[in-house]
């Protein structure tokens, strides 16, 4: 059975240890737990962090734009966007200039809850970045490029 397989096992090993797509899922789905883990007491994930802190700016950002910043599709978006609005966290409003599109904002419970996850975000920010044995700022480029 095994002489079926024509890729040889070495070629899974030098792929297991050399594809940056795998190193780069397997250290953010670490990073993710460990934010996950942080944010937990707040009743936020991670991923809901980093969409409340895409809407925290000056005026009430588009679907499209948040979807754009995130790398998400916008069916992706509006789902993630479902468990916050419910909590009263985000609102989502109509342009009445185009009835098809719509805007984002924090609610001030919102923004309050975001306040309060910037420090746990900054502590585990700096401890993952103590863990980085190279340069933190030529990863962020190199992940910049990237993406």
């Amino acid at each position: 059975m095994s002489n079926l397989n024509p890729v040889p096992f070495a070629t899974t090993l030098r792929i297991r240890d050399a594809c940056l797509c795998l190193h780069l899922q397997r250290a953010a789905r670490v990073a993710a737990r460990r934010f996950d883990a942080a944010f937990r007491p707040l009743g936020l994930t991670n991923g809901q962090f980093s969409l409340m802190m895409a809407l925290n700016r000056p005026d009430a950002p588009t679907i499209g734009s948040v979807a754009a910043i995130l790398a998400i599709d916008r069916t992706t978006l509006t789902a993630a966007l479902k468990p916050l609005e419910r909590r009263g966290l985000v609102s989502v409003e109509v342009i009445a200039t185009d009835r098809r599109s719509r805007r984002l904002a924090l609610t001030p419970a919102g923004r309050a809850l975001l306040a309060a996850a910037v420090p746990i975000w900054e502590a585990q920010h700096d401890a993952i970045e103590r863990r980085l044995a190279g340069d933190a700022e030529r990863l962020r480029e190199e992940l910049r490029a990237l993406a």
